[in-house]
This record gives C-alpha cells, structure tokens and sequence, in this order.
C-alpha cells in the first residue's frame, strides 16, 4: 500500500465512525500513525475507535464528538490535537450528509447540506490550516466531494450544489497554498464513486471503503489533485466521458443538464468512446 505518510504523524478524520472514515482510520493506524477520530454519533463512533485502538493503541487515538458546523468547537477541538499530538499531517474533511431533494426541497435541508458538506469543511481548514502551514514537513488536507458535484444528476439538488461548492472551494485552497511562499500544505479533492458507506449492505457494482482509501493513498503519493474514483460499474473511461459532456453542455450551448434532458442520447453514447 504506497502512501505518503510515516509512523508517529497524526491525521484527523471527521465523519470517522462509520464507511471510507472509517476505513481511512483504521488503515493510517496500520501505518502506525496517531488517529483523530471526529464524528457525532456517539455508539458507532466509539465502536470504531476500539477497531482502531487495537491496531495502534488507545493512547494514539482521540475520539471526539465535535460538530463539524460549529467552528468555535472546531478551533476548540484543533487546540486540544496540538497540546496532544502536535499539527496533524492528514487533515480529512470526510463527514457529509446527504440530506436534501429537489430544489423544492424544505429550506432547512437545503441548510443542512451547506451547513455540514460545505461549512463545516471550511471550519476543519480553519482550525488547523494555520498549524500545519507552521509545522516543517510536507501535510495534506483531503476534502471529501462527490461526482455529484461534478456532473450534476437531478433529483438532490441541495446535496449536489453544496459538493460543487466545495469542489470549486477546495481548487481555490490549493491555488492559494501553491503561491504562498515556501508553504508544504496540499489541498486535494477526493471523489468517490459508488461506494459502500453507513450501515448499507454491500452490492457487487460498489467498491469497498477500504478501496477508495487506496486510491486515496496511492494518488496523494503522485501528487494528484482530484482523486476520481471508478466503481464496480464506472470505468475511468466513463468517469471521463460524464464529466466531459457535462462541462461541453456550456461549450457547444446545449441545454443545462443535457445528458438527462431527452433528445442526446445518441450522442453522449458516442462521445469521446
């Protein structure tokens, strides 16, 4: 398993009880680093951390229930890994919800979406951004995104814009760490594809968190940016395709959302196969 990371560094995972946090945990514990474990579910949470306690021992890991949208907790929680472990080298900006519906979906969800898959990223860079910008050896924030951000699919309107906000977030977060003097943070933006997450029965199209995990490792150790994940259904070639017809829908003056819109079938089968 490549991966840029050596024992004894620290990583902070939110959404860290359950599906690629999870998975993210318990792999960086095998490569014998210190796991900071953030999510609000109590139970799940805590059962996570004892899989990950038995690999690397519970005085590396710290659990803790911080919400993600409240950024004086997120600051509070960031001040406590210092005194603890020292500027962590992973910051993985995981916890999401997938809350939402069309875009006459009731204005709290719309809220939540943004609150946690958008806000609550911006106060996990905040709150340790400045003490792994300090710290003297190379670091990575992972922020979490979705295809769904990308390429647009109706029906979760709120989820879908809230990812492409943070898509765009997180490209602009590496331009600004690219040009600061001297700087040895990189932002980088993981897209999974259909994955197995949460308490779902696996399906055989889906890929494992354990997978996505993989990719993620393998592409921060290139140096890549977006980290596109296939599936078990989606090529790379597919991927490809998808997120190229939907940026020529602009280019060639279609209609927004074209792929689903009726009447280019014929010619998103023969786009660029």
């Amino acid at each position: 398993m490549s991966a840029p990371f050596k024992p004894g560094q620290t990583a902070v995972i939110t959404g860290a009880a359950l599906g690629i946090g999870r998975a993210a945990a318990h792999m960086l514990a095998q490569l014998g680093l210190r796991v900071v474990m953030v999510d609000r579910a109590r139970a799940p949470l805590h059962e996570a951390a004892s899989t990950v306690a038995a690999v690397i021992g519970a005085h590396n890991i710290l659990t803790s229930e911080t919400d993600v949208t409240d950024a004086a907790a997120m600051s509070a929680l960031a001040v406590e890994v210092e005194r603890r472990f020292g500027a962590p080298t992973l910051l993985m900006n995981n916890a999401a919800t997938r809350v939402g519906g069309s875009v006459a979906a009731p204005m709290a969800d719309w809220r939540s979406a943004f609150e946690v898959n958008f806000w609550g990223v911006i106060n996990g860079v905040n709150a340790f951004l400045p003490m792994m910008a300090a710290a003297p050896d190379p670091s990575f924030i992972v922020n979490v995104g979705s295809k769904q951000g990308i390429t647009n699919p109706p029906g979760n309107a709120a989820y879908n814009a809230a990812k492409a906000a943070l898509r765009f977030y997180t490209e602009s977060l590496q331009h600004d760490l690219r040009v600061r003097p001297a700087c040895r943070v990189t932002a980088h933006l993981l897209v999974p594809g259909w994955t197995t997450t949460g308490t779902n029965a696996h399906k055989p199209g889906a890929w494992l968190p354990e997978q996505v995990v993989e990719r993620m490792f393998e592409r921060l150790s290139a140096g890549s940016f977006y980290i596109v994940c296939p599936d078990n259904e989606v090529s790379e070639t597919m991927d490809r395709q998808r997120i190229l017809w939907a940026a020529t829908d602009i280019t060639d003056d279609r209609p927004a959302l074209s792929r689903w819109h009726g009447g280019y079938d014929d010619e998103f089968r023969a786009f660029e196969l």
